[in-house]
C-alpha cells in the first residue's frame, strides 16, 4: 500500500578532498553539492558575502571620525577635500569626475603647498570600510619608516575620490611622492580590502603605468607592518631614481625572507 512506502531520503552534501584546505583561505573552495545544488549554507554566505560588497561600495565615509583618529594618531590636522563627483551616484556612473578636484578643493590645497618629500591622500574610492578600518593604522606604520629627514604635509581626505585624484592633490601640495590610499573594488571574499597607490612627481596626466600598487592590506591579508616596509622601501627607491611604475621593482630588502 502506498501508506507503508518509505519516503525518499533527503540528497546529503557530497564529500569533497578539498574540504581541509579551507581552513587555509578565505576563497569559495570545497563548497560540496546537495544533489544538483550548492549547500543550503554555502549558498547563504554567498549571499552575505554579496550583500556586504555591495554595502561596501555605497556606505559613507565617516570623514570626521577619520580625521579625529587621525590627530589622535599624532598626524597634524588633515586637509579635507572632494572631487568633482557631487554624490554617490555620480561618483560610480562617472569615473571621470572622480578624478578631478572641485575648485574650493583646489584652493584649499594651493593655500597650504609649500612642498614636501611626500603626500599622503586618503580616498575612499569603492570601498568605505577598508578606508575606516585600515587607512589610519597603515599611515602610523609608514611614518616611523620613511627616511630620516623626509617632509611630509598634512594628509589628505578625499570624498568621493579615485586614484588619479592624487596626482592634482600632490601637484597642488608641490610633493615630490604621492601615496594614494583607496578602498578597492570589493570581492565576495573580502570587502574591506585597502591599496596604495604610489606616483612620483604628481600632476595630472599620470597614467597607471607609472605607479606602483599595494593590494589587498588588511590583517588577513598584507599585514600594516609588511605594507608599511614595503611602501617605505619603494618611496626610498623612487625618490633614488626619481621614478614609479613600471621602472620601479619591489627592492629586494622589502621582499619577504625564505
Amino acid at each position: 500500500m502506498s501508506g507503508d512506502r518509505t519516503p525518499p531520503a533527503a540528497p546529503t552534501v557530497a564529500s569533497d578532498g578539498w574540504t581541509q584546505l579551507r581552513a587555509f583561505t578565505p576563497a569559495r573552495i570545497a563548497l560540496g553539492a546537495a544533489g544538483g545544488s550548492t549547500p543550503t549554507v554555502a549558498h547563504l554566505d554567498f549571499q552575505e558575502a554579496h550583500a556586504a560588497a555591495r554595502d561596501a561600495v555605497h556606505e559613507p565615509v565617516d570623514w570626521d571620525r577619520l580625521a579625529a583618529d587621525l590627530e589622535a594618531a599624532g598626524f597634524a590636522p588633515p586637509l579635507r577635500v572632494r572631487s568633482r563627483a557631487g554624490d554617490r551616484p555620480t561618483f560610480l556612473r562617472r569615473p571621470d569626475l572622480g578624478r578631478r578636484l572641485d575648485p574650493a578643493s583646489e584652493a584649499v590645497l594651493r593655500a597650504a603647498g609649500d612642498g614636501c618629500d611626500i603626500a599622503f591622500v586618503v580616498a575612499d574610492g569603492l570601498s568605505a570600510k577598508a578606508v575606516q578600518r585600515h587607512a589610519v593604522p597603515l599611515l602610523a606604520a609608514v611614518r616611523d619608516r620613511l627616511p630620516r629627514g623626509w617632509r611630509t604635509a598634512a594628509p589628505v581626505l578625499a570624498g568621493q575620490g579615485r586614484v588619479a585624484l592624487g596626482d592634482a592633490c600632490g601637484a597642488l601640495l608641490g610633493a615630490r611622492l604621492v601615496a594614494v590610499l583607496i578602498g578597492e573594488r570589493p570581492g565576495l571574499s573580502a570587502a574591506d580590502s585597502l591599496g596604495v597607490y604610489l606616483t612620483w612627481e604628481p600632476r595630472i596626466g599620470r597614467s597607471d603605468a607609472e605607479r606602483n600598487c599595494l593590494s589587498n592590506i588588511r590583517p588577513e591579508g598584507l599585514t600594516y607592518a609588511r605594507a608599511a616596509a614595503k611602501l617605505a622601501a619603494l618611496a626610498a627607491e623612487a625618490s633614488r631614481l626619481r621614478l614609479t611604475g613600471v621602472g620601479l621593482k619591489e627592492p629586494e630588502a622589502a621582499l619577504p625572507r625564505p
